[in-house]
């Protein structure tokens, strides 16, 4: 599959105003990502973003799909849309050594259409430090932690992950919640780098609120992971800032240019429980292997073995092994 096709401009005009609009076409279909007009310089409140963005929520959302270390990413985005319509304010303090993020968002469509929406609502705020940022030592320590509040646009609510394969099957779901009020979702994130090696690890939970005439519980569901990652020719992860989190790696020696390019090892372990009081949606863990090979700053092929463990109390216990390439071009 074309995983990813997608076409964007972006740009700062007068100093001060910023824009960007992002199309993808995979899978036959447009479909709208970020579309976002911003003002940045402004006293006090820092950065102002209107438009279709990505809520503050979630180190491995927040970082570009052209810079993460495996093919998908941690953290599923059934727990928690990536982009929505909204307002985002977003300041930086004592050296970018204090980071807050917060907006209040609409549900939209794939086209970034929010006129159906009634009653929903998401207020999402996010504060996060760079403990550590040694540039000499190529050395970087961040912590964050995120908080949304949302009510969701129908009384339905349902949750369904698939392994770290997008072309794999969901097979842990919780089916169908009725009469939802409101889901809170907390997150807690760090990463860490030192020369060629970087750690980065999540925990997410969400509370999930059904309250009708008859019938009041709250469920919780969380998903976690941790990983590693190492560069056999000494490459550095950079780190671009607190909303952004990781950007484009350089190699040292470009392919077939005096050199063999970036050579990038990673292991990864996810967790994600979707059982909470009748609610029997499974459990599912993930052992991901991933080799990337970075010809150019551009260029990068994407190796990754995926083993799944599967427990769901109405099937049973089953397991998955997933071999897959990716080929990535970006400028």
């Amino acid at each position: 599959e074309f995983r990813r096709l997608r076409f964007f401009m972006s740009g700062l005009i007068y100093k001060n105003v910023e824009y960007k609009l992002q199309i993808d076409f995979a899978g036959g279909a447009a479909r709208l990502k970020d579309a976002y007009i911003g003002i940045k310089n402004i006293p006090v409140v820092g950065r102002i973003r209107v438009g279709h963005i990505k809520e503050p929520l979630r180190f491995d959302a927040l970082t570009s799909s052209k810079y993460i270390t495996f093919m998908e990413r941690a953290i599923p985005a059934d727990l928690a849309n990536e982009r929505n319509n909204g307002i985002l304010l977003m300041n930086d303090f004592f050296d970018d050594k204090l980071s807050i993020q917060t907006g209040v968002f609409r549900n939209a469509d794939a086209f970034g259409n929010d006129k159906k929406a009634d009653k929903d609502i998401a207020i999402t705020s996010r504060i996060s430090t760079l403990a550590i940022n040694n540039k000499e030592k190529e050395q970087t320590l961040h912590f964050g932690f995120s908080y949304s509040y949302r009510k969701p646009d129908t009384d339905d609510y349902h949750i369904s992950v698939r392994p770290k394969s997008h072309l794999a099957n969901k097979y842990i779901k919780t089916g169908t919640i009725p009469d939802i009020e409101t889901v809170n979702i907390i997150n807690f994130e760090t990463a860490y780098t030192k020369g060629a090696f970087t750690f980065q690890g999540e925990y997410l939970g969400s509370s999930v609120k059904r309250n009708s005439i008859d019938f009041k519980e709250t469920y919780n569901f969380n998903n976690y992971y941790g990983q590693i990652s190492y560069f056999l020719t000494g490459e550095h992860r950079p780190y671009k800032n607190s909303y952004a989190t990781f950007g484009r790696l350089k190699p040292k020696k470009n392919f077939m240019n005096g050199g063999s390019g970036a050579w990038e090892l990673a292991l990864r372990y996810t967790h994600t429980n979707l059982n909470s009081k009748e609610i029997y949606g499974g459990e599912q863990g993930d052992i991901s292997f991933g080799t990337n090979w970075y010809l150019n700053s551009a260029t990068r092929v994407m190796f990754n073995y995926v083993w799944t463990d599967i427990d769901k109390k109405d099937v049973g216990q089953g397991n998955l092994s997933i071999f897959e390439v990716r080929f990535q071009i970006d400028f």
